[in-house]
């Protein structure tokens, strides 16, 4: 490992910051104490901020030696609703709230870059460190675009690092395009008739509906998708009921299906629609489902993917930074920002422990020096690169 001598030494201050956010986690759209930190950070930096992007998203504008492109580098910064169970001294202070994903970790790693870059400046044109609020099924990308980002700030590239845990430290992979896969919420309502349990007879049993619609939803991808593409379609949520001598009224069911193109999207999003329809047809039920878009494919642009690893080699070692094979059923709102924008999103390995959205789980702050490094180079070495295609 090779990390920028500059932000190692500043390796206890990075790790009291992350702690600090560690122990104060905030939802999407109430990072208001994170969101000050940053700024403030940041601004005692001597770089540019502006707030309110996103609601509680902020842009930090580092210019460097000379005019030219802009390069967007992107962490995210909120926590999950969720309880921990670390043990550790920085634990959360705010109930149910967890930094469990290292959103935490990510905001300390641009930091680190951040007071790098603002330093030493030795790039051309500017660089756009994007704080962003909400990614934990929010779309806070999705809201910073729609309160103008891009428009304010428009980036040539952008890029941002996950911390993957049980892969080794510092360990970065790509994979150029379809990298994650889009993500679509349902519920699923089934309207029946209520009866005493003694007397099923007189109901339309809705629990039965709901077992039923369940395992025959799982045709949709063993049976309607090709066996040479792939999808995801998860039940995670079935209530019903509220004693054990009644037959209830209604039952739901929830989940998530996960797809990489839109035409495998489409076919489950019909064969779902058609079957919950015939099951409830089977019992006469009344069965309505409720579809939800979610977060787009996240594709990297292939050309960034492979420039950023190359960059990254530099920090890691060339045999720690390698395209990945296989895509990740995950889901990113970092799609949004790369729907409008090429570039590339990376896997950066934190070593052995819990795995995201663990109650242990806590961010390694070894790898924090690392990251910080990856995404300094990162801004550094493509606006150089932009800045001479254009010379």
């Amino acid at each position: 490992m090779n990390p920028i001598d500059d932000i190692v030494r500043q390796s206890g201050e990075l790790a009291r910051i992350r702690r600090d956010i560690h122990a104060h986690p905030e939802i999407g759209f109430q990072e208001t104490r994170t969101s000050d930190l940053v700024a403030g950070k940041l601004q005692d930096w001597g770089i540019e901020v502006h707030r309110g992007i996103g609601k509680t998203g902020l842009v930090g504008i580092v210019r460097g030696e000379r005019t030219g492109p802009r390069i967007g580098l992107r962490a995210d910064m909120d926590a999950l609703p969720m309880a921990e169970a670390t043990g550790a001294p920085h634990a959360s202070k705010n109930p149910g709230v967890f930094h469990g994903c290292g959103h935490d970790g990510h905001t300390t790693m641009l930091l680190g870059a951040a007071q790098y870059l603002a330093t030493t400046r030795n790039f051309p044109g500017e660089i756009a460190l994007i704080f962003q609020p909400a990614e934990e099924g929010l779309n806070g990308a999705g809201a910073m675009i729609g309160d103008g980002l891009f428009r304010r700030f428009p980036c040539d590239e952008i890029y941002a690092l996950h911390n993957w845990p049980n892969t080794p430290l510092g360990q970065v992979t790509a994979r150029a395009g379809a990298a994650m896969a889009g993500s679509d919420n349902f519920d699923i309502h089934i309207a029946g008739a209520g009866a005493h349990a003694a007397q099923p007879d007189k109901a339309i049993d809705p629990v039965m509906v709901a077992v039923h619609l369940a395992q025959a939803l799982q045709t949709v991808v063993s049976r309607n998708v090709s066996p040479l593409r792939s999808a995801i379609l998860s039940i995670t949520q079935i209530e019903a009921g509220s004693a054990y001598n009644v037959i209830p009224e209604t039952a739901r069911l929830g989940g998530t299906l996960r797809t990489f193109d839109e035409e495998v999207r489409d076919l489950c999003v019909r064969r779902i629609g058609e079957i919950a329809a015939g099951v409830g047809a089977v019992f006469g039920a009344k069965v309505d489902v409720d579809l939800r878009r979610g977060y787009r494919v996240l594709r990297n642009d292939a050309a960034r993917a492979e420039a950023a690893l190359s960059i990254a080699a530099g920090i890691v070692g060339a045999e720690n930074a390698t395209f990945a094979e296989d895509a990740s059923g995950g889901s990113e709102d970092f799609a949004e920002m790369l729907n409008v924008v090429p570039g590339a999103y990376l896997l950066i390995g934190q070593g052995d422990g819990p795995s995201l959205h663990n109650p242990a789980y806590d961010f390694n702050d070894s790898l924090t020096p690392i990251g910080a490094s990856v995404l300094a180079r990162l801004g550094e070495e493509r606006a150089r690169a932009l800045a001479n295609c254009a010379a």
